[in-house]
């Protein structure tokens, strides 16, 4: 595949970031096509300021993103890799072990358990408090 058949990259996540960002203007994109067509990289810098409304609760906004990414991809043996830098990475969101920025994500809830009350305790009244002198 030659770049020509590949889609925009640098546009298309310019178009589904900068509405997630209060200064647009600190986006910087870029794309790289590597191993002959079949893996694309695209990297994205913005001001830290922005970072939690773009990635978003539970990193939603940035998921989604991704999303739309990898369905842009031309072919099903292609893949698209998005990669997050800021000039404060140093643990802010956290770093996996291929260096690339994720959120955090939300650790899952146990299901509460309501107390389980017997039929005779329900059929009881409760006593009256005793008056204390």
């Amino acid at each position: 595949m030659t770049q020509a058949d590949f889609p925009d990259y640098v546009q298309l996540v310019r178009f589904l970031m900068e509405p997630f960002l209060d200064s647009p203007e600190s986006l910087s994109v870029n794309s790289e096509l590597a191993n002959q067509g079949k893996r694309v990289w695209v990297r994205v810098a913005f001001a830290p300021a922005d970072r939690g409304r773009l990635f978003g609760r539970g990193g939603r906004n940035i998921q989604a993103i991704r999303t739309v990414l990898k369905a842009a991809t031309p072919g099903s043996d292609c893949s698209v890799y998005l990669d997050i830098y800021s000039p404060d990475s140093e643990g802010v969101g956290g770093q996996n072990r291929s260096g690339r920025d994720r959120p955090a994500s939300p650790r899952p809830r146990k299901p509460r358990r309501r107390p389980q009350v017997s039929r005779q305790d329900a059929s009881e009244k409760p006593s009256p408090p005793s008056p204390e002198e």
